[in-house]
């Protein structure tokens, strides 16, 4: 992942973009970024580019046949597409872990069958599914050109981990779209603070937070727990929310606008607020997709109830073929509840943003844990184990080296809105004078960025997992 890092951004992005702006119209430039994407995906899953253009090109004539059709018909060319593509997820992401439960329950040995996982099999898996359903309920009309629909799913900055972007958002853009000088270099500086945040940031407190999950029960007590969880906490919301601020860079340099993924989750006062700021594209995706046809608050306060259950249970599963996602949905959801049944906005914010981070964070460990048991373990720990033996101060002393001490306060104040409000400020104040510093600061941090790449330090995006 290394070298694939620095081959992206010191041969792969600028040659893209200069044939790009090369071209001389819009229908040229789009078959070079199909073509580009397909080679981009491809460089990790050269198979599983087959698998991704079967799924694009199935899904188009499912569209098309979905526009001739009549309403009885159509109801079954739905029901198809729905069918085909969850059952293409479950194959490729699920067949272990239902082995392995059908297993445990029953107790007979089952072989253990595993595919690998094709990268952002999640995310694609749901671009399509939007774009059917939307041609279903007359949202949209189906594309009559492939290469609009397989642009639409295979778009580089996006496909892989997000954010997932609805068809009815960006079909105009597909058509109709420019870029000017000041706002491709706009984006390119949004994802160079993408890039600042995975590889400056998320991947300092990954170090802290890997060493301490795999260390061995013995050596952790509840200071360490505490920073281990903190630790992953930080590295999730900076991982993700730098690869959503990297894809909306790339998007504004090729003329493309995608909706925000974050907005500053952790200033939250309710879980019901953090889902509002916290990969806005999947909740938004899950609110217009399931829990409305499923009656969203239409049916009772009981089928409200479950249905917004089946959405928690649904966004776990999501996350990863393990039961700890599944978990870490339910967590978030009863918490969601427990805010319709008890009034907490009438306690004082201070509190409830506290509330507020303590569930998260609880529920990012178990997000974290390889499996059940070690998950209770270390909440457990956070909770209950005041003890101070010198093996487990050692352990956890040997993470609080200048780097990450630094590191963590610019992660705790950079997931603040602060940070943008000053620069606001500054920027209002002198008016354009600074413009061309930030330019200056964002090369620097490309530089810091390309140097740490270069050391081999580098880790994969959670979210590619997904």
């Amino acid at each position: 992942m290394v070298f694939s890092s620095l081959v992206f951004l010191c041969v792969f992005l600028p040659v893209v973009l200069a044939l790009y702006y090369a071209l001389p119209t819009l229908r040229i430039r789009n078959i070079l970024l199909i073509f580009a994407s397909l080679l981009f995906y491809a460089y990790g899953e050269p198979v599983y580019v087959l698998l991704m253009l079967f799924s694009i090109i199935i899904n188009y004539i499912l569209g098309r046949l979905l526009n001739t059709e009549k309403k009885g018909r159509k109801k079954v060319i739905l029901a198809l597409a729905v069918i085909g593509n969850i059952g293409l997820l479950v194959l490729f992401k699920y067949t272990g872990m239902l082995f392995t439960t059908i297993g445990n329950i029953t107790g007979l040995e089952l072989p253990a069958i595993e595919f690998a996982l094709p990268i952002g099999i999640s995310f694609f898996t749901f671009q399509v599914l939007s774009y059917v359903i939307d041609v279903y309920r007359g949202e949209v009309k189906a594309q009559k050109n492939l290469f609009d629909v397989m642009l639409y799913i295979s778009f580089f900055p996006q496909l892989i981990a997000g954010p997932i972007v609805k068809y009815h958002d960006i079909q105009e853009q597909i058509r109709n779209r420019n870029a000017d000088g000041k706002e491709i270099a706009e984006g390119l500086r949004r994802f160079i603070v993408g890039l600042s945040k995975k590889v400056l940031i998320s991947n300092t407190m990954a170090l802290t937070a890997d060493n301490l999950f795999s260390a061995a029960p013995g050596e952790i007590n509840a200071l360490s727990a505490w920073l281990a969880a903190i630790s992953y906490m930080l590295q999730i919301y900076f991982d993700f929310s730098g690869y959503s601020d990297m894809a909306i860079g790339l998007g504004h340099m090729f003329g493309f606008h995608f909706l925000e993924n974050f907005r500053y989750p952790y200033i939250s006062q309710g879980i019901q607020e953090f889902w509002r700021r916290w990969h806005i594209s999947l909740s938004t995706w899950f609110k217009e997709y399931l829990y409305i046809p499923l009656g969203g608050n239409r049916k009772g306060k009981f089928r409200t109830c479950c249905n917004k259950m089946i959405v928690f249970f649904s966004t776990g599963l999501w996350h990863g073929a393990n039961w700890t996602f599944v978990l870490w949905g339910m967590w978030h959801g009863a918490f969601l509840l427990l805010e319709e049944a008890v009034p907490m906005k009438k306690m004082p914010k201070i509190l409830l943003h506290f509330y507020t981070l303590l569930v998260v964070c609880v529920g990012f460990v178990m997000f974290r844990a390889d499996t059940f048991s070690q998950g209770i373990f270390m909440i457990g720990k956070m909770f209950t184990g005041w003890t101070c033996t010198p093996l487990q101060m050692v352990v956890m002393l040997e993470q609080l080296h200048p780097v990450f001490l630094i590191t963590l306060v610019c992660a705790i104040i950079g997931s603040t809105p602060l940070v943008l409000h000053t620069a606001k400020r500054v920027f209002s104040s002198f008016g354009g004078r600074l413009e061309w510093m930030g330019y200056g600061g964002s090369i620097l941090l490309l530089l810091l960025c390309i140097l740490q790449l270069s050391e081999g330090s580098y880790n994969p995006f959670i979210y590619f997992r997904f």
